[in-house]
């Protein structure tokens, strides 16, 4: 089962501030906020949404197409994605703006102020899906990531009049969606992801209950941090998956497309959908424990051991075999 997975392509800079970012914000001033942090270190890193997903399903070994826009800088970026298994033959690159980047600073209890730059995504809405999955293969799932809005939309409307199944991952752009946008990308998605914050924004853009968000799509998978993972379907009580525990967090970026990814390549694998979120809970954990979205390590046999820990020995004999192909 192949997987496109359209979003955004970016370069993070991620760096650590030493105290609390609440010490430095003081009410009765929110409304004119102007504060520099002294960060201890700073981490270049290749990010984006898009990429990141793709990268752990690339080390999973599921081929994935990466659908997006990068910039005039991507060479190096791209070798990187090709080296892990990812097809960017589908990147479209522009011919004068750079990659996007992605600024963030995460503070000592792990909150985190970010600022993203489009640069080379405004492109992105000049990619036809239809006519890259025409030249590249009809995928058995595309993931409409977080990107340029109407690439978004685009990407979605094409997908569905393909009859390709979708996943909507909306994630961070759900803020910047009109109703008529977010409307269009929840509507008729097999698969949708949120964290628990964007469950209650998505509410918020589309108008919509929570209930007739589930009645238009098939499973909406929310990710509740070191409480796990929601898996919620119309009619039936939701399933709650907790998370695979760790000591060891490095860095919480990027640790919910690790959970996609995962949790993708479970539904290639044609897992039970609880076993593919063990799956994405055991990668998320491992992203946890590295910085940078794109440096952790895929070891089959610790992420067998991780899933036998959190979940049992069935659990782990569910997705042993799979997971001993990955080279």
């Amino acid at each position: 089962m192949r997987i496109a997975v359209t979003g955004s392509i970016a370069t993070d800079h991620l760096m650590v501030f030493p105290g609390r970012f609440a010490e430095q914000l003081i009410k009765e001033q929110l409304e004119h906020v102007s504060l520099s942090f002294l960060a201890d270190g700073l981490q270049v890193r290749r990010g984006g949404v898009g990429a990141n997903i793709a990268f752990g399903l690339g080390v999973l070994g599921l081929d994935p197409l990466l659908v997006g826009a990068a910039g005039v800088d991507f060479a190096e970026y791209r070798a990187w994605l090709r080296a892990h298994g990812v097809d960017t033959s589908a990147v479209r690159v522009s011919q004068s703006l750079h990659t996007a980047r992605f600024v963030c600073t995460t503070d000592r209890e792990h909150n985190q102020i970010a600022t993203f730059y489009a640069g080379a995504m405004a492109e992105a809405p000049l990619i036809d899906l239809a006519e890259v999955l025409a030249r590249r293969g009809r995928p058995a799932l595309v993931l409409v990531g977080a990107d340029d809005p109407e690439a978004m939309v685009r990407h979605t409307t094409a997908a569905h009049r393909l009859e390709v199944p979708v996943a909507a991952d909306p994630s961070q752009q759900l803020a910047r969606l009109e109703r008529v946008q977010a409307r269009r990308l929840v509507d008729g998605a097999r698969w949708l992801f949120t964290n628990e914050y964007e469950a209650a924004l998505l509410a918020e853009r589309t108008g919509w209950r929570p209930q007739e968000v589930l009645d238009r799509v098939g499973t909406w998978i929310t990710t509740l941090g070191d409480a796990g993972v929601s898996l919620a379907r119309s009619g039936v009580p939701a399933l709650r998956v907790p998370a695979v525990p760790t000591q060891d967090i490095a860095d919480p970026t990027g640790a919910g497309d690790a959970f996609r990814s995962g949790f993708l390549a479970g539904l290639s694998w044609r897992l039970p959908t609880v076993q593919a979120a063990r799956l994405g809970c055991a990668l998320a954990t491992t992203a946890l424990e590295s910085v940078g979205t794109q440096q952790h390590k895929v070891v089959p046999a610790d992420l067998i051991v991780r899933i036998e820990q959190a979940y049992g020995q069935d659990a782990a004999r569910t997705v042993e075999p799979k997971l001993a192909a990955v080279s």
